[in-house]
């Protein structure tokens, strides 16, 4: 997953502590506009991903299903779900551990497509920094050569309980450490990069471009720990409130058909995605292309949720695991 994003951006990826949801409302299902489509309102977050949405708005393929998407840009995940729980927003894009979060806290969503992740070669992958945007650095010579070293040591992260966080303590728990034992310092990329540089903190969990210009600056990538967490399959996910897939089953399906058609295309080209993302992101496209790639899967697999639910209980974020089975994944079929 490659979200390449402004300090701002990248710090609201956040797993946080609570999730505050909208009341839900009554929500009847869309009516066509004057041009006989019906109208979708898209909550994303400013990220190198949402090329592939921009693309299938840009080339029809929501057109084509009789849709008519708008998108707008939301503070955050969690805001963002909020947004579609209540239905302010019909769809909305999250990770899928702030999904689970929600979902944790009995909000009624459904996944409706995917929206970014990880290709099953990446595990293959002989140079991660390619695959995974998202990387722990540390100094060269800091007597720090693995993940468990880290036991009593300042490690700066963009929020607590948030995405890197969990990615990281997951990589100190199977390398037999104790995340709890860590001191977490909660900076914002630039300052967590330039902390790491001054010797103020002993690592630092960074997102593209801060991981790209942490590894030019001669930071050590001490592993990549969003593949290592989350492995093949979907991460970034588009999602509805419960109410508004049952009143509106047939947008829904074609909005997941269009987006899977969109991300087979952003898939096969490459450099015409990072091009957009750099209008997207704000982020020079020299920056974009010597950064990770990008992949836009073609299905959410339960496994996919599961798999992160599983690692939240065991690693203490969650008390217990949400009740997850195959409604949860809306289906066009």
């Amino acid at each position: 997953m490659k979200t390449k994003t402004l300090a701002a951006v990248v710090t609201s990826l956040a797993l946080g502590a609570s999730l505050t949801a909208c009341s839900s409302q009554d929500q009847a299902a869309a009516e066509p506009n004057a041009d006989g489509n019906i109208t979708l309102n898209v909550g994303t977050i400013g990220i190198a991903s949402d090329a592939a949405i921009n693309t299938a708005i840009e080339k029809g393929y929501f057109a084509d299903e009789g849709l008519e998407v708008k998108t707008t840009v939301v503070a955050n995940p969690p805001a963002g779900i909020a947004a579609a729980q209540s239905g302010q927003l019909d769809l909305a894009y999250t990770p899928s551990i702030p999904l689970i979060n929600a979902m944790s806290q009995s909000v009624d969503l459904k996944v409706v497509g995917p929206a970014d992740g990880y290709d099953a070669a990446a595990l293959k992958d002989e140079a991660p920094a390619k695959v995974d945007d998202t990387g722990l650095f540390v100094r060269p010579n800091s007597g720090i050569s693995r993940a468990k070293d880290l036991e009593g040591r300042k490690v700066a992260v963009p929020a607590r309980k948030a995405q890197l966080e969990v990615t990281i303590a997951n990589m100190v728990s199977k390398d037999g450490g104790d995340p709890s034992k860590i001191n977490w310092m909660v900076l914002d990329p630039a300052s967590s990069l330039q902390s790491l540089q001054q010797s103020r903190v002993d690592a630092a969990g960074l997102v593209a471009p801060f991981s790209t210009n942490a590894g030019a600056e001669g930071m050590d990538l001490l592993g990549s720990p969003g593949l290592e967490f989350f492995g093949p399959g979907a991460v970034g996910l588009w999602v509805a409130g419960g109410e508004k897939v049952e009143q509106n089953p047939e947008a829904m399906a074609g909005f997941q058909r269009a987006i899977v058609k969109a991300n087979a295309y952003a898939n096969e080209h490459q450099e015409e995605m990072e091009k957009k993302a750099a209008k997207i992101t704000g982020i020079d496209e020299q920056t974009i292309s010597t950064g990770a790639d990008n992949y836009w899967p073609s299905e959410v697999a339960l496994d996919d949720l599961t798999h992160v639910d599983e690692q939240l209980v065991q690693l203490g974020y969650l008390p217990k695991g949400v009740d997850l089975d195959d409604s949860v994944i809306f289906s066009a079929n």
